[in-house]
C-alpha cells in the first residue's frame, strides 16, 4: 500500500453533493477509501455512502457520528466542505449587507464548521488518529481585487473573508490542541473554481485568469488530489498547515 492510498479508511465529506464535494468523494474512493457524502440533500443510507447532515444542528452531527461508529467502528478523516449561504450571498455590496444576513451566514458556515470540529475531533481523539480538513480559500489569506467584478452582478462577500480567515486560524489552534492525541488538522484553500452554466460572466473569468500565473481558473480535478494527500499517510507529519491550491494567485 502506497503512502497515498486511503485503503480501508472511512472519510466524511460534508456538502459532498456539490461541485467540489462530489469531486472529493470520487477521489477518495479512487484512492481506496470509503467517502460518506454528508449533505443536507442526502438520504441517510451508509450502505450507499451517504447520510443526511445539517452542519448547523449538533444533534444531526452526533447522529451521523454515532451511525458511522456503529457501522464502521472508526473515523479516519473528515472534510468540512459544506457551503451554507443566504440567497443574497455575494450580491450585496459591503455597505448594503443587512446585519441579519451577516449573522445568518456567520452562524451557518463558521459556527457549523465549529460544531463538526468539536464533535468529530473528539471521536478522533478517543481513537488516537485521524485527519481533519477545513476548507479555506484564497480570500481567507488575501484581500480581493474588486476590479475583476466590475460590470457584473457579482461582488466578493465580506462575510466570506471573515469566515475563511477565521477557519484558517482556527485550524492552527485545533492542530496544536489535538496534535498530542495523534490527530492532524489542516486547511485546504482553493483559488477560483470554474462553474458550469451562466453563473460566471465571461468578463469576470477573463479578468480573473489574467491574475493567475497559470492563466486559468481551477477545476475540482485540480483540487481533489490535495484532499487525498492531506488525508493519506503521505502527509503524516503535516498539521496546522494551510495548503493553497490556486494556480499561483496568492504568489503575486
Amino acid at each position: 500500500m502506497t503512502p497515498f492510498s486511503l485503503e480501508g479508511q472511512v472519510v466524511v465529506v460534508t456538502g459532498g453533493s456539490g461541485l467540489l464535494g462530489s469531486g472529493f468523494c470520487t477521489a477518495i474512493r479512487e484512492a481506496g477509501g470509503t467517502a460518506i457524502n454528508a449533505d443536507i440533500n442526502c438520504e441517510s443510507d451508509l450502505e450507499q455512502q451517504q447520510y443526511r447532515l445539517d452542519i448547523t444542528d449538533p444533534e444531526s452531527v452526533r447522529a451521523l457520528l454515532d451511525a458511522i461508529q456503529a457501522r464502521f467502528g472508526r473515523l479516519d478523516g473528515w472534510v468540512n466542505n459544506a457551503y451554507p449561504r443566504t440567497k443574497d450571498w455575494g450580491v450585496e455590496r459591503f455597505e448594503n449587507i443587512p446585519i441579519e444576513t451577516w449573522r445568518v451566514n456567520i452562524d451557518s458556515h463558521l459556527n457549523g464548521y465549529f460544531i463538526c470540529c468539536q464533535q468529530a475531533l473528539e471521536v478522533m481523539k478517543k481513537q488516537g488518529f485521524g485527519s481533519f480538513i477545513n476548507m479555506g480559500s484564497i480570500y481567507g489569506v488575501n484581500g480581493p481585487d474588486f476590479w475583476i467584478y466590475e460590470g457584473t452582478h457579482l461582488t466578493n462577500s465580506a462575510g466570506y473573508a471573515a469566515i475563511k480567515g477565521g477557519l484558517i486560524n482556527m485550524s492552527r489552534y485545533l492542530a496544536a490542541y489535538y496534535g498530542p492525541y495523534g490527530v492532524r488538522v489542516n486547511c485546504l484553500s482553493p483559488g477560483g473554481i470554474a462553474y458550469p452554466g451562466p453563473g460566471q460572466p465571461a468578463s469576470f473569468v477573463e479578468r480573473y485568469e489574467t491574475k493567475v500565473p497559470l492563466r486559468r481558473m481551477g477545476t475540482p480535478e485540480d483540487i481533489s488530489p490535495s484532499i487525498v494527500f492531506l488525508l493519506a499517510d503521505a502527509s503524516r507529519y503535516i498539521t496546522g498547515h494551510n495548503l493553497l491550491v490556486d494556480g499561483g494567485w496568492t504568489a503575486i
